[in-house]
């Protein structure tokens, strides 16, 4: 079994070679598992001075729900909305690639270095970003990047909906408790 921090650099790297290894590989879902609980507690502590311990912790257990939805999502429009004619994927390879593709957001533990947040996020975003798309046109065996792009905008609008319906039911954004 190849060395997760090997993996991680891997991933980070955007390297396709690691996208297709852990695709074939049924046994690095734990592996990927570990990496998105890595990257959103990087997350929260580098947004610690807005969320504190509690938003590690909320942080965490969000980003491990949004990862496989994000999963599924990624799953129904690759294989049924817009697959190509080679395209053959379960969720398992998504949930595999999509987490080694949270590789990059490591780097947002840099965020709470006072000044550095936002920049770091959005640096650590956009390339998570790419990352994503190179892990969805791996699992979905696209040939066309761009068709991967479109896959992952879909899913990403269909999962804001959700979250702001969610928090519509919950009393909406911003308001006190």
């Amino acid at each position: 079994m190849t060395s997760l921090k090997d993996r991680i650099i891997r991933a980070s790297k955007l390297d396709v070679n690691l996208y297709e290894e852990v695709e074939a590989d049924k046994g690095a879902l734990a592996q990927a598992t570990t990496v998105v609980i890595v990257s959103s507690v990087a997350a929260g502590i580098g947004s610690f001075q807005t969320g504190g311990f509690v938003g590690i912790l909320m942080g965490t257990i969000a980003a491990l729900a949004g990862w496989y939805v994000w999963a599924w999502l990624t799953y129904l429009i690759g294989t049924k909305l817009l697959p190509e004619p080679q395209t053959k994927a379960d969720l398992g390879e998504l949930l595999r690639t999509i987490g080694f593709s949270s590789s990059p957001g490591l780097i947002r533990v840099l965020g709470i270095i006072p000044g550095f947040t936002g920049i770091v996020f959005f640096a650590a975003g956009i390339w998570m970003l790419l990352a994503m798309v190179i892990a969805v046109r791996q699992a979905l065996d696209y040939r066309s990047t761009l068709r991967a792009i479109g896959v992952c905008i879909i899913g990403w609008i269909i999962q804001m909906l959700v979250m702001w319906l969610l928090f519509s039911m919950m009393g909406g954004f911003g308001k006190a408790v």
